[in-house]
């Protein structure tokens, strides 16, 4: 088997559906996290920033003296919590500090980014005349918050997407209904129900596709009356020339009774008139059919008594005694054309494969 004849795993759309929403879903969860969080850190670092600007500006207008900030590497520190130092120029001791919060002599203000033993850290600095002044907080802290913020954002999220996948399913379901309804418009037809189906119901989105298998039961339905028509035309032309043969067939065996193929060309004759009226009586009960014939009262002794007529030639050929005995009208409510072809066919086959005299 070739590749390309491998039948592929069917799917459900559906069930597709609702996985890629679901997926998706959890994936924009994701997006607003980092988004969430790029915001909160950026408003944090702008609140902070002016904050510790601030602070520095009113420390140097009061004539600041020397001081040392302490680091406590056992303590948590959050958003509020800064390191202030002032250290003179002429004491360099200071920058040999342990921890490894200052920064060494700058020509103008600003923020700088300076790593300690204990992580990285926001500075702003304002050199003075033989001090200078500098406020710093770990970036970790900004970090820290900025998590928090977003996972504060992203919290209803959280909660409110169960139901909302929940919603979005129910909805799909619900928008599927009509697939479904137009399934079942299909299964509960009737095998020679070829009438349109109506589409005033359905969604623009499969108009289409009922009104291609409208006009493909249109065409089936064609194809059926042209198939019908072309037997009941064939057979009805087939009739008269078979009968006429099987005239002069007759007369022939009158004027020369024993000839053997005279006799065989005869019953061949009546074989093929006998598969004729065959197939105008399929084309009667297809007719009947195709134009959805409906129950009615049919007398069984007189359908019985019509198709004797149509056989009495084949009893008379093989000198069977065929009749019919009417005592009393027998009435039943059924399809006439299908109760007449169950009669011909009993007493076509008894005349069949009953033996001579």
């Amino acid at each position: 088997m070739t590749p390309d004849n491998i039948s592929k795993p069917q799917y459900s759309l559906k069930k597709r559906l609702m996985i890629y929403t679901s997926l998706f879903s959890i994936l924009m969860g994701c997006v607003l996290v980092l988004a969430a969080y790029r915001i909160a850190l950026e408003e944090t670092n702008e609140i902070l920033d002016a904050q510790m600007k601030n602070l520095a500006e009113r420390v140097a207008k009061f004539n600041p003296e020397a001081v040392n900030s302490q680091f406590d590497h056992s303590k948590h520190y959050k958003e509020q919590d800064v390191f202030v130092d002032v250290w003179a120029y002429q004491n360099n001791a200071d920058l040999t500090h342990p921890l490894n919060l200052l920064v060494g002599p700058v020509k103008e203000m600003g923020f700088y980014q300076h790593n300690s033993n204990h992580g990285e850290l926001q500075t702003y600095i304002i050199p003075l005349e033989k001090l200078q002044i500098q406020v710093s907080q770990q970036k970790s802290v900004r970090q820290n918050l900025a998590i928090e913020l977003a996972i504060n954002m992203f919290l209803p999220y959280l909660i409110i997407m169960p139901f909302a996948i929940w919603g979005l399913s129910y909805i799909i379901r619900r928008s599927f209904e009509p697939i479904e309804h137009f399934k079942s418009e299909l299964m509960q037809r009737k095998p020679n129900e070829l009438s349109p189906i109506p589409h005033d119901n359905y969604p623009v989105e499969i108009v289409p596709s009922i009104e291609e298998i409208n006009q493909l039961f249109q065409r089936i339905s064609i194809a059926q009356h042209e198939q019908k028509q072309f037997i009941a035309d064939a057979a009805h032309e087939l009739r008269t020339p078979i009968t006429a043969l099987n005239l002069q067939t007759e007369i022939l065996l009158k004027q020369i009774p024993d000839h053997p193929s005279l006799l065989k060309l005869n019953q061949g004759l009546a074989r093929i008139q006998h598969l004729v009226n065959q197939l105008l009586n399929l084309a009667q009960q297809d007719a009947f059919v195709l134009n959805h014939e409906q129950n009615s009262l049919c007398q069984i002794d007189e359908l019985a008594f019509n198709c004797i007529e149509q056989l009495i030639h084949l009893a008379l050929e093989k000198n069977i005694d065929l009749g019919i005995e009417r005592h009393e009208h027998v009435i039943i409510q059924s399809q006439m054309s299908a109760v007449h072809s169950i009669i011909y066919n009993l007493i076509d086959n008894a005349i069949k494969y009953t033996p001579v005299n």
